[in-house]
């Protein structure tokens, strides 16, 4: 019970980086002695020190350290990256005891920072509250092990199924269909994910910003489909404001924040798609549209999880929204307004 009590701790420090790590995994480190913990810390920012050097820090009396057990969410690194190992400093720590939730899939790790502990002498423990810890860093879990981002889809749709009348230009407002409240949600998945994803038809009709602005935290980074280069040069998306990524069939000097991406678009080009973001180190996509470019990722499988706002106005005709044929896991309301959570079960964490 106390080792679930400490390692539970360690994921609620570790929440507090969501946005702010990628493509790192989120961890969160906690030091006790005698039952107290005397050091806590997590892994900050992408590129600064990570939660068991934060940790191990914030204990005023080293000594103790001695005869301490360290908690962390994720087995420490055994490499040398934008910080030394933090395995090599648990062992110069002299800390006896290391309780761990879930090995490091990273193929730079994968149980190297535990065999560094045990050669050590250090006792280990493996595997405490291990489904919780995988879950936090799912979107990193994933990128480790299928080799493509984390997909997130998300729409807004009437209660008779309509994401949007139909138009022809941006001189047609889009219909609002998404309240306040759920707006907010909306831009906080966009604050935690790394990068935001949207077709042509959808850049063309509503010229979004695609940025962070009802929640506090980072943009992500705008990736946007085009396949003959038509997005207009005074477009929110070019303005360069933000990194951002242009997937297309056309050869186009990048510009300043914006790179062009040829790909080929005669064969399945989602996976290609994926697989130069993976190789951008882009660790999770949330897909916002349109109807087509979600269906795309539905038909073909590729998607980990999706929320599908439902609101209780009914427009009777308009661009159909798209369909998932299992079952919402969890459905909240939100001023009148359900949110439905989908998990795909068929991509097993």
């Amino acid at each position: 019970m106390t080792e679930l009590k400490f390692m539970y701790r360690c994921i609620q420090l570790a929440q507090l980086s969501v946005g702010y790590v990628a493509p790192n995994p989120m961890v969160g480190a906690v030091l006790v002695y005698n039952d107290e913990i005397i050091g806590e810390g997590y892994h900050k920012r992408y590129g600064e020190a990570h939660a068991e050097p934060n940790a191990i820090n914030l204990v005023k009396n080293p000594e103790l350290l001695k005869h301490s057990t360290l908690y962390v969410n994720l087995e420490p690194c055994s490499f040398y990256g934008h910080t030394p190992p933090c395995a090599h400093l648990i062992v110069k720590s002299q800390i006896p005891k290391v309780v761990i939730g879930t090995l490091d899939p990273n193929p730079k790790v994968a149980g190297r920072g535990v065999e560094i502990l045990r050669k050590a002498g250090i006792e280990v423990v493996v595997g405490v509250l291990e489904n919780d810890c995988r879950n936090l860093n799912k979107r990193f879990f994933i990128f480790q092990e299928q080799k493509r981002p984390y997909i997130l889809l998300k729409w807004a749709q009437t209660q008779d199924g309509f994401i949007d009348i139909k138009r022809k230009d941006t001189s047609e407002p889009p219909l609002l269909i998404s309240n306040n409240i759920t707006k907010q949600l909306t831009h906080q998945m966009r604050s935690e994910n790394q990068a935001i994803l949207v077709g042509f038809n959808t850049i063309l009709l509503d010229n979004p910003m695609l940025t962070v602005r009802n929640w506090s935290g980072k943009s992500p980074i705008r990736i946007a489909i085009d396949r003959e280069c038509k997005i207009p040069s005074n477009y929110n998306i070019l303005d360069g404001s933000v990194l951002t990524l242009i997937f297309t069939e056309i050869e186009k000097p990048n510009k300043k924040n914006i790179e062009f991406v040829k790909i080929d678009f005669d064969s399945n080009f989602l996976p290609t798609i994926l697989e130069k973001l993976f190789e951008r180190n882009i660790h999770s996509i949330l897909v916002e549209g349109g109807a087509q470019l979600l269906r795309s990722f539905i038909q073909s499988g590729l998607w980990d999880e999706a929320n599908v706002e439902v609101s209780s106005r009914c427009i009777i005709e308009g661009i159909s929204s798209p369909i998932l044929s299992n079952q919402p896991i969890s459905c909240k309301l939100f001023d009148g307004h359900q949110w439905l959570f989908y998990k795909n079960f068929t991509q097993i964490l």
